[in-house]
C-alpha cells in the first residue's frame, strides 16, 4: 500500500501526539498500570520553535567565526582528550603504543555475557590474543588514513557484542565511538589477523575495521582534511549521497550532523555517475581500493539533504533547532544502532556550529576549555536548583555518566533535551516509576529521581559553558 507523504507541520503534529499517547498507554500485552508521563510535557513542547519563541533574541550571535577558532584553539591544546593524529612523530616507542591499547583493551573481570551466553575464559583469551602486543617492534611507524564509511571504534578487535547482564543488550561494552566518512586516523598496530587497525583519531584511541580505513600519505591525509575545512558541512542529523550502482565505492554514503566533506572540483554539466548533477551538490568523498590504498572519488549530495555551505551561526535558535532534528532518535550507547548517545548528542549539536567537545561525558564535564561552573558534593538542593533556574539556552549540565542541554525554562522549571536511556518519576501513589525513554527526549529536570530516595539535581556534577 502506498501512502501519501505527510507535509513536515502534519509529522511534527502526528509525532508529538503518537509521543502523548504512549506515555499514557501501557506496553503491548502489559497487565499492569501504565508508567506515568513525563510530567508537564504537552505536544507544543516537542516542536523547536515552542522553545525559541520564548528566547529574548533568539538570533543573537553567541561566539563569531574569530571566537570560535578562539575557542576551538583552546580547547585542543587545553584538553587532554583532544588528539592530533596528523601531528603524531615519525616514530613511537613500543612502550607508548603497548599502554594506550592496555589502557583500551583491559581484560574484563567482572562477568561478561553475548546473546549466546556467558563469556568463557577462553574466549577472552582469545580477544587478548588478538591484540598481538607481542608483534609490536620497539619504534613504530605510524600510518596514515581517512575513513570511508561510518565505522564502529571498539575496545576490542570484535566485533561481537558483549553486555554486562544477560538480556541487558543496549549497552554493549565493547562499544566506543563511532568515526564518519573523511575523519583522519594515525594507525598504529592491527590485529592477529589484520582484520582489525588500532586508530588514534581527534578525540578517542580504539579498534576500527579495516575495510573502513583507506591507507594514503600524511601529506595526502592532511589535505584532505585541510579542503574539508572550506566544504559543504552536513546540518542534518544526517545525510546520504545518492545510490549510485556505477560507483559502489560513493553510493549511499551516510554523512552525520557536523560532518565537512569538500566540494570537488568537476564541471557541473558532466554527467556524473549516470546522472545530471546539477540537482545536487559534487563533493569528493575518499575511497579504498582493493589493496587498502587511499584515492578520492566525485559523490553527490542530493539538493534535497540539509547541508550549508559553512558551519551554521552559533546562536541560541540554531542548537535548539539542531537539537530537535534528534527528537525521537533511538538511543545508541558508543553510536551503536545507528545512532549516539548523549555525549554524542551534544557534540554533534555543537560541530554543526563549529565548536569542537569532548568525546565522553567524563572529558565534556571536566574539560579546562569550557566555561565551567562546578557543582560541589556539599552544595546545598536549593543553590543546585538556583544554578538550573539561571542556566541559559545550550548549557550542558552534567551528572555521572550522563549530559543534558538545556532548552529553557517554564514557569521557573528547567527543562531540557537528551538522549537518554531512562529517568525516574514518581507516579501517582508516589511510587518510583521507570521510565525506559531509549532516545532524545524533552523533560524537565526537578522531578527526575536518583536513587531510592536521591534527586537528579542532586547528582549535578557541573554546567558546562561556551561562552
Amino acid at each position: 500500500m502506498r501512502f501519501n507523504r505527510l507535509s513536515p507541520f502534519a509529522t511534527r503534529a502526528l509525532l508529538a501526539t503518537l509521543l502523548t499517547l504512549a506515555a499514557l498507554l501501557p506496553a503491548p500485552g502489559a497487565t499492569h498500570a501504565a508508567s506515568p508521563a513525563i510530567p508537564g510535557l504537552t505536544a507544543s513542547m516537542l516542536s523547536p520553535d515552542h522553545w525559541i519563541a520564548r528566547l529574548d533574541a533568539p538570533d543573537a550571535v553567541v561566539l563569531d567565526a574569530a571566537a570560535i577558532d578562539a575557542q576551538n584553539m583552546a580547547m585542543r591544546r587545553d584538553d587532554a582528550s583532544i588528539q592530533d593524529p596528523l601531528a603524531l612523530p615519525n616514530r613511537l616507542a613500543r612502550r607508548t603504543v603497548a599502554d594506550w591499547i592496555e589502557a583500551l583493551s583491559t581484560r574484563p573481570t567482572a562477568p561478561r555475557f553475548t546473546v549466546d551466553g556467558q563469556v568463557d575464559a577462553a574466549t577472552l583469551d582469545g580477544w587478548m590474543d588478538a591484540l598481538a602486543l607481542d608483534a609490536l617492534p620497539a619504534q613504530v611507524t605510524p600510518r596514515f588514513g581517512l575513513v570511508v564509511r561510518r565505522a564502529n571504534l571498539r575496545a576490542f578487535p570484535t566485533a561481537t557484542r558483549v553486555f554486562s547482564r544477560p538480556g541487558d543488550t543496549d549497552i554493549d561494552r565493547f562499544q566506543e565511538d563511532a568515526l564518519f566518512p573523511g575523519a583522519p586516523v594515525a594507525v598504529l598496530h592491527a590485529s592477529r589477523d589484520g582484520d582489525w587497525l588500532f586508530v588514534v583519531s581527534e578525540r578517542y584511541r580504539a579498534w576500527v575495521e579495516t575495510t573502513h580505513i583507506a591507507i594514503g600519505t600524511r601529506d595526502a591525509v592532511a589535505g584532505y582534511a585541510a579542503r574539508a575545512a572550506d566544504g559543504i558541512v552536513v546540518t542534518g542529523a544526517t545525510a546520504r549521497t545518492v545510490f549510485t550502482p556505477e560507483a559502489p565505492a560513493v553510493s549511499d554514503v551516510q554523512l552525520e550532523m557536523g560532518v565537512r566533506v569538500p566540494r570537488a572540483d568537476r564541471d557541473a554539466t558532466r554527467v556524473l555517475h549516470g546522472q545530471v548533477p546539477a540537482f545536487g551538490h559534487i563533493v569528493e568523498l575518499p575511497v579504498r581500493g582493493d589493496d587498502g590504498a587511499l584515492s578520492f572519488m566525485p559523490a553527490l549530495l542530493p539538493a534535497s539533504a540539509d547541508v550549508a555551505d559553512d558551519v551554521l551561526p552559533y546562536t541560541r535558535a540554531a542548537l535548539i533547532r539542531q537539537a530537535f532534528k534528534f527528537l525521537g532518535e533511538r538511543y545508541g550507547w558508543g553510536h551503536s544502532y545507528n545512532a549516539r548517545d548523549c555525549s554524542g548528542f551534544v557534540s554533534e549539536i555543537y560541530r554543526s556550529v563549529g565548536i569542537l567537545l569532548p568525546r565522553n561525558t567524563s572529558a565534556q564535564a571536566t574539560s579546562p576549555a569550557l566555561n565551567r561552573i562546578e557543582v560541589t558534593a556539599d552544595m546545598p538542593h536549593a543553590q543546585r536548583l538556583q544554578l538550573l533556574r539561571d542556566a541559559d539556552v545550550g548549557d550542558m549540565v552534567f551528572i555521572p555518566g550522563h549530559v543534558m542541554m538545556v532548552i529553557g525554562h517554564v514557569d521557573g522549571e528547567p527543562w531540557v533535551i537528551h538522549d537518554t536511556a531512562g529517568m525516574s518519576v514518581r507516579d501517582a501513589d508516589g511510587a518510583i516509576a521507570r521510565l525506559p525513554l531509549n532516545g532524545v527526549v524533552v523533560t524537565p529536570v526537578t522531578p527526575m529521581l536518583s536513587g531510592a530516595d536521591g534527586t537528579t539535581i542532586d547528582r549535578i556534577t557541573s554546567i558546562q559553558r561556551v561562552r
